[in-house]
This record gives structure tokens, C-alpha cells and sequence, in this order.
């Protein structure tokens, strides 16, 4: 029997998803495992990602589209993305399966706080190499530890969140042993995907839900530095498709996030200029002034 009907065996008689259970979770929806199997050609366009991912492609072939950079990927592989970074997946003709496990930072931290943040380590940061092109011996080890995670994720143990969090700890370490692609290709129309993937990493942000939500991004730097391009080319491909410098846009953002808050939420004042990434209240009123022509306090008033 090949690698090819094994692992479509090893689809069929453990991880597919079931009419009854589409996937295996935790209670908190911090941790997920599943699996899937597609036909035909797809594009999964880009969108809002919550979760950290690890994906064990079996079978296909597909680009990987990022901001500055496509990959194809014609053999298994292992993927990791993370929610700060926007991506594609285009899948071609012809049939496809793969593992997923997807957490969040919640999850990873979930041990005494002991693990590094995923936002920190190689695999998970913009710019990285986030994709390894496996043997077929490889991809056998790694859909076992894939089994593993099904199955621990089934169990009553009292501890099973201890025993998943090492089943991931123990995928990052097998993929920090293999070789990333080098076979990076420049997308053919820059300027729109950087721009799409601007105001969609923007909008990630969005909306603030509580008062310990702060902005992960807050300046044209830090967001070419998510997109892994120069904060020139960036500010370059937004003007040239939107008419609007990325400065306007953020700014734009914030002061719409902003009005929300101060109109519907009971946050101080003082609170949602923390949220917002201000380094002093006194810095908010003054754009907050710039932008509306009242202050936060003005703005909050006018609703008694």
C-alpha cells in the first residue's frame, strides 16, 4: 500500500469529522484538532484567523499566498500560521487532506505561564518560514503525534490539557529539525495584496471587547513588520490603491473605534486611551480633538 491510500486510511478510520463530532475541543474552545479532505480547485481567500495553526498537509498541492511572497507547495508539508499574519491558501485540482490543531495563547500559557508567548517564537513570527516540505516518512511520524492529539482531546483525563500542550511543544520541536523552501515567489499584483492585507490585519484588531484587549499593532512599522515588507513599499502600495496614506487610514480606524467605545461602552476615559495604545490620556484628547473637534469628555457628555 502506498503513503497516499495509508493516509487516506488514516483519514477514514480515525480523524475525519463525523455528522456528530465535526472536530474534537476543549470546553474553553481554546484548542481544537480536526481534519478535512476537499476535491477540486479552491481558493480560501484571506480572512480573520483567530488561532494559532499547525497543519499537516498529507495530500494536494496549493499556493500559499502572503503579503510579499507566494509558495507553491506541490508535496506534504507541515504549516504553521498565527492571527497576526493575513494569508491565502489556493488550493489546486484534485484532492486534498490534511490535519489540522489549531490553539490559542490562552492554551499555550495555560501551564503556569512557564512557555515562551507564541508571538515570540520562530515559527509563529512575520517573516519567518512557516512552511516544511516533508518526506513520507516524515509526514507518517508527525499525523502519529496528529493521532495522539485526537485522541488525548477525547479522553476524561483530569489533565489532558497538560498532555496536549506537550503533544504541541513536541510538533515545534520535530519542525524546528527540517529544512524550510526557499522557493518564495514575488506575487504578480503587489500592490493590491499588500493594501488587502493592510486593512484586513487592520480590521483583525477590531473591535475592542474588553479593557485587557490592547492594540497589537498601532504604527505603519509595526504593520509592514506583520506583513514582513518595508514600511516604504507599504506606505508606497496603500497610497497607490486607496489614494490614502497608511497614516490617514489608521488614524481613521482609531478614531471610529473610539466613538464606539466613549458612545456605548462604560469604560473611563483614562481606560480606552490605554486600550487604544495611547501612552498618556492627555495624548488621546488631543487626537481624539484633532480628528472630531471635541474631546473624549465633550463626546461622552453629549449622551447624558
Amino acid at each position: 500500500m502506498d503513503l497516499s491510500q495509508s493516509l487516506a486510511d488514516f483519514h477514514r478510520a480515525h480523524l475525519l469529522p463525523s455528522a456528530n463530532l465535526p472536530r474534537r475541543a476543549l470546553d474553553n474552545h481554546q484548542f481544537f484538532v480536526y481534519s478535512s479532505e476537499q476535491t477540486g480547485p479552491q481558493l480560501l481567500p484571506y480572512q480573520r484567523r483567530d488561532f494559532y495553526k499547525i497543519t499537516l498537509l498529507t495530500a494536494g498541492t496549493g499556493q500559499l499566498h502572503y503579503a510579499s511572497r507566494s509558495l507553491q507547495v506541490n508535496q506534504p508539508a507541515l504549516v504553521f500560521t498565527n492571527p497576526l499574519v493575513p494569508y491565502a491558501w489556493e488550493k489546486e485540482a484534485g484532492s486534498q487532506g490534511a490535519l489540522y490543531c489549531s490553539f490559542t495563547n490562552a492554551f499555550w500559557q495555560g501551564g503556569g505561564g512557564t512557555n515562551p508567548a507564541l508571538a515570540s517564537l520562530p515559527l509563529f513570527q512575520p517573516g519567518g518560514d512557516p512552511v516544511f516540505l516533508l518526506e513520507s516518512d516524515q509526514v507518517a511520524s508527525l499525523a502519529g503525534i496528529f493521532q495522539h492529539l485526537w485522541d488525548e482531546a477525547g479522553t476524561d483525563y483530569l489533565h489532558k490539557v497538560d498532555v496536549l500542550r506537550h503533544y504541541v511543544q513536541l510538533l515545534l520541536h520535530e519542525a524546528r529539525k527540517l529544512q524550510p523552501p526557499t522557493t518564495y515567489a514575488a506575487p504578480t499584483d503587489g500592490n493590491g495584496r499588500i493594501t488587502s492585507l493592510f486593512l484586513e490585519l487592520l480590521e483583525q484588531q477590531f473591535p475592542l471587547e474588553n479593557p485587557e484587549q490592547k492594540l497589537r499593532l498601532r504604527t505603519p512599522q509595526d504593520y509592514a513588520a506583520a506583513l514582513a515588507v518595508h514600511v516604504n513599499y507599504l506606505n508606497r502600495a496603500v497610497r497607490h490603491v486607496t489614494g490614502r496614506t497608511t497614516t490617514a487610514l489608521l488614524a481613521g480606524r482609531l478614531v471610529r473605534e473610539a466613538i464606539t467605545l466613549l458612545h456605548y461602552s462604560t469604560w473611563p476615559v483614562a481606560t480606552i486611551s490605554d486600550a487604544l495604545g495611547f501612552a498618556y490620556p492627555t495624548y488621546f484628547n488631543t487626537f481624539y480633538k484633532k480628528h472630531t473637534g471635541h474631546t473624549p469628555r465633550q463626546a461622552r457628555q453629549t449622551l447624558v
